[in-house]
């Protein structure tokens, strides 16, 4: 290979590390802006469900709905919080009449957390005020660009709750 080959082939080689960086640069970016936007979404969704809602307790509240019944020490381990935290926030839930604690009949020293009527209610509301939002905001968009959007989000989701970054234990940030 002559040294004009070499010297192209590692300009193109530096040009593929250049547009690399460049497309994680562009997903750390706009992974940014999806995250502030999410939470403040979710903190309008939640005063949606109750004006007194904590805007983590949204998603405290949907994942309760997805797994019931659930476990505090469950909820504590997939949102990679402390036990105070959730306790907290579910105290909270409790209070505003969201969710209720029956005992867990495997362990009697446990309590299981469910929905109440009420929370059911609320959440469903919140849920589809979400979605109708969702449909305007993309309503623009082909189908097979909102499915392809689910998809990839998806994708991306099921990649980070399995991926665990070396030194450190699985979610915990």
């Amino acid at each position: 290979m002559s040294e004009a080959q070499v010297t192209a082939v590692t300009r193109e080689h530096a040009g593929e590390h250049a547009d690399e960086h460049e497309a994680y640069c562009a997903v750390e970016h706009q992974l940014g802006v999806l995250l502030r936007r999410a939470r403040a979404f979710s903190a309008e969704m939640g005063r949606e469900v109750h004006p007194e809602l904590e805007p983590g307790a949204y998603s405290l509240l949907i994942r309760i709905d997805e797994v019931v019944p659930a476990r505090s020490s469950d909820l504590t381990e997939y949102f990679g919080v402390g036990k105070a935290t959730i306790s907290r926030q579910l105290k909270v839930l409790e209070e505003l009449g969201l969710i209720e604690r029956e005992p867990d009949p495997a362990d009697g020293r446990a309590h299981l957390l469910v929905l109440t009527g009420e929370g059911r209610q609320r959440l469903a509301g919140a849920r589809s005020a979400r979605q109708e939002r969702f449909r305007a905001m993309l309503g623009t968009w082909d189908l097979g660009d909102v499915e392809l959007l689910a998809r990839m989000l998806g994708r991306f989701n099921t990649l980070t709750d399995s991926w665990t970054e070396p030194g450190r234990e699985r979610g915990r940030a």
